[in-house]
């Protein structure tokens, strides 16, 4: 009995703090219901690049992410849609010119020199800067949109006080051929190779010139942001870094150097992309669909609930309670991991709901074979719960096993459907083998309860019944 209570005190503190965070932690609605623009993008081919890698999707697909986040669209979806273009959508902003726009930006790579007396200043901005990108990352957690709003304004200034600190020298991504990620020589760290044209080539030698030795350091720029400031070490005072190669070293990881590489390739790259397709998913379309969404959901609940009742009578009422707890805490799992809520979806939460019934009806089946022949209360709702265990736990490994391939193997709308069908069915095991089991458990200390006709209608009619021994 002992046990009996501490589950239920854990099934009451879970209880609690599912409902604390559907409360604090509102939803994240995708693309079809909180409305908002699609965007085909098409990478085109150049003399210089005649055919689009996988290399250069990647770069195209890390500038539009880097473009569209500063400027507050959150949630966006940014994925490779066949071998030369790209799929955008954009979650809540609703007018398509303002997306083409935040995309038709060219983003702009530059090499600059810092100013001399600096040296102090920009240790201590680019501390603080640290210290708000840390911050916005768990104000984003949180989800508050007037802190991440009010943090994402200092961030900006903080960027301006660092461009201040330096000055152009003429050298941009347009002359920079190539940067790629490579381990250094003793393979314990990583950094990242510059290949430049000709005139690059001569307008870095100059830069590392006029910086080697100094302390004073090149600031590399990406949308006026500085995302590298290596130094040059005095040994090239006399002609600089010659032949047009470089190496951006520092505490680099393999992550860390593909992403700075990447970063700059992507700022450099000299393949254009055209928007060839817009859609717009209007709020009204998502309203509706919340809408015709929440009353399918309510309406299959009340039925499966009354019906339940009705057929298993008490252990009907415990697998209702159940399923109310189910829901609250897959609910509050969604919140909790920050699952973007599509149709399919929301499809696969209510699918989810089905499972869960369908584990209460084998348990409560099983327990009704074994009250007819000739068990008490107590060892037939135990055999109930062990003999069903074994298909319950085939169904959901199969059901798992197939949202995985999903995942793994579908679309983004495809991949919503199976994570919200794998934290249903995992909470459903759960409520089911442990919140029925032990409300049911709980309820039959109740002599008033331990009524053979609560759990089998027909029973006392065809068979003697033994005393329940709880």
């Amino acid at each position: 009995m002992q046990r009996q209570r501490s589950l239920l005190a854990l099934i009451l503190v879970l209880l609690i703090a599912a409902i604390v965070v559907i409360v604090r932690i509102p939803p994240r609605l995708g693309l079809d219901l909180r409305g908002g623009s699609q965007l085909t993008v098409q990478v085109k081919t150049t003399e210089e690049v005649p055919e689009i890698t996988s290399r250069e999707m990647d770069a195209v697909q890390r500038v539009i992410e880097d473009r569209l986040n500063p400027q507050g669209v959150s949630e966006i979806v940014v994925q490779s849609a066949g071998n030369d273009q790209i799929l955008v959508q954009l979650p809540g902003v609703n007018d398509p010119k303002e997306a083409e726009e935040l995309l038709g930006r060219v983003a702009k790579l530059e090499f600059r020199k810092q100013k001399p007396g600096t040296e102090a200043q920009l240790q201590a901005e680019y501390r603080v800067l640290k210290e708000l990108q840390l911050q916005q990352e768990s104000l984003i957690k949180g989800n508050d949109q007037k802190a991440i709003e009010e943090n994402k304004a200092a961030i900006q200034r903080s960027n301006a006080a660092i461009a201040n600190l330096f000055e152009p020298t003429g050298l941009t991504g347009e002359n920079l051929k190539d940067a790629f990620p490579q381990s250094t020589t003793s393979q314990t760290t990583w950094e990242v190779g510059l290949r430049f044209d000709t005139k690059g080539a001569a307008l870095f030698a100059d830069l590392t010139k006029n910086l080697a030795g100094t302390g004073r350091s090149i600031g590399i720029f990406l949308d006026n942001e500085l995302i590298s400031a290596p130094t040059v070490g005095p040994e090239f005072a006399q002609t600089g870094i010659t032949g047009g190669s470089a190496v951006v070293t520092g505490n680099f990881t393999a992550q860390s150097a593909t992403t700075l590489a990447t970063q700059l390739y992507g700022g450099a790259l000299p393949v254009p992309v055209e928007v060839v397709e817009t859609r717009t998913v209007g709020a009204t379309l998502g309203q509706d669909s919340i809408q015709s969404s929440i009353y399918a959901g309510v309406g299959g609940l009340v039925l499966v609930l009354t019906f339940m009742v009705l057929y298993y009578r008490l252990p009907g009422v415990i697998a209702d309670i159940s399923l109310i707890i189910y829901a609250l805490l897959t609910f509050a799992a969604f919140n909790l991991l920050g699952v973007t809520l599509t149709l399919p979806g929301i499809a696969g939460f209510i699918l989810s709901i089905g499972m869960a019934v369908d584990a209460n009806v084998l348990i409560f089946e099983r327990t009704r074979e074994e009250l007819r022949a000739g068990k008490t209360l107590y060892r037939s709702v135990e055999a109930g719960f062990y003999r069903a265990f074994s298909s319950i736990l085939d169904s959901n490994v199969t059901t798992l096993i197939a949202c995985g391939a999903l995942a793994y193997l579908g679309t983004s709308f495809v991949r919503g459907f199976a994570v919200t069908l794998s934290v249903g069915v995992l909470t459903s095991m759960f409520t089911a083998l442990t919140c029925s089991r032990t409300l049911l458990l709980f309820v039959l200390s109740f002599s008033a309860l331990r009524k053979p006709g609560y759990f089998c209608p027909n029973l006392s009619s065809t068979q003697p019944q033994p005393e329940a021994t709880p």
